[in-house]
């Protein structure tokens, strides 16, 4: 990261990394958001009952991207804050734009239950120190501005938000609930136009068609997907000679893994080099299904207790303090503003 100016507003960095906000792609068009290949109608968020939207938020995913978007930026003990600063930042534009109930879902360490399932799964052997020192500086700062935040231990930030997603949609009085994250794993939680996924980088929203446009797949063969195919950034190989074709075009068949013919001869589905790919699968279909299990978000993680817990209606009275920790004494003023809209 290269050192940042201190006196660059923290705005302005963002903008000129050219984060796009959620309300340049959902709400800034005329009542849609386009989706991949198709035009998805959101909910607008009013807040009431009947008409509420859940915004779920990957804040490890958010951690790293701004990490590696954003010049170095310390506070006064030295400490790498940029990140951070840059996540707060983030969530205030949401608020800015009309979310009402927020849930933000971070990993306390990189390490999680999957580690013991599998040797090579990823871990926080590698982290960058200046990176990994900002995971509970981060929950620190989001719960004293007044977020709910599911700091997870031994799951991942993607099963909190698998499990507060799974909660929401429950409730009556959510209309939709929306997974911000780009991370594929996701994709298995989306149901129909309830809960659908959402890249706020990119301004995409997946709902149940979307997810099988992009992957070739229903939200419920994911993680058949991934354990076929193998997932890198999580570290977990999937089984030799499947790819994503392969595994698309079977599972798009089959859905499920057991599913699949042991016999290439009953696939009535074209796939190149079918018999080869059916025998691996019969050798290594243990190690298939531990890779699904591997790849399957956990939807019975604690996360929030009543949908109330969710809504944002201003910082806590210590926030001001716990900026100088961020170097961003700014941010209590813009919180304050906010707040007062929500009263």
């Amino acid at each position: 990261m290269q050192t940042s100016d201190p006196d660059i507003p923290l705005a302005e960095i963002l903008k000129s990394s050219c984060l796009i906000s959620h309300a340049q792609s959902v709400r800034g068009l005329p009542g849609i958001c386009l989706s991949v290949g198709k035009v998805v109608a959101p909910v607008a968020d009013s807040g009431e009952t009947g008409r509420m939207q859940v915004h779920l938020v990957d804040g490890t995913y958010e951690l790293f991207r701004h990490h590696f978007a954003l010049p170095s930026r310390a506070n006064s003990e030295g400490m790498e804050v940029a990140a951070t600063r840059g996540v707060v930042m983030s969530m205030f534009n949401m608020l800015d734009e009309g979310a009402t109930h927020v849930g933000v879902a971070t990993d306390r360490t990189v390490d999680s239950f999957r580690n013991e399932l599998w040797d090579g799964y990823k871990s926080g052997e590698d982290l960058d120190p200046e990176l990994g020192n900002q995971f509970p500086l981060l929950d620190q700062v989001l719960i004293a501005a007044g977020f709910a935040v599911f700091s997870m231990v031994e799951h991942e930030a993607d099963d909190g938000m698998g499990s507060a997603a799974a909660k929401a949609a429950a409730n009556k009085n959510v209309q939709q609930v929306l997974i911000c994250t780009p991370d594929k794993d996701l994709a298995q939680c989306v149901v129909g136009n309830r809960v659908v996924q959402f890249d706020r980088r990119k301004g995409q929203l997946f709902d149940h068609d979307g997810v099988i446009e992009k992957f070739g797949v229903p939200p419920e063969s994911i993680p058949d997907y991934l354990a076929l195919m193998g997932d890198s950034s999580d570290g977990f190989p999937g089984l030799p000679g499947w790819g994503a074709k392969s595994a698309s075009t079977v599972l798009g068949r089959y859905l499920h893994i057991e599913n699949i013919p042991a016999d290439p001869a009953d696939w009535d589905v074209q796939v190149r080099g079918a018999a080869k790919l059916a025998a691996t699968l019969q050798e290594q279909m243990e190690l298939a299904m531990l890779f699904r299990k591997i790849a399957t978000v956990v939807t019975d993680a604690p996360t929030f207790t009543n949908l109330e817990d969710l809504r944002w209606s201003g910082p806590r009275d210590d926030f001001a303090d716990v900026l100088a920790l961020i170097d961003a004494p700014r941010l209590a003023e813009r919180a304050e503003k906010l707040a007062q809209t929500r009263r």
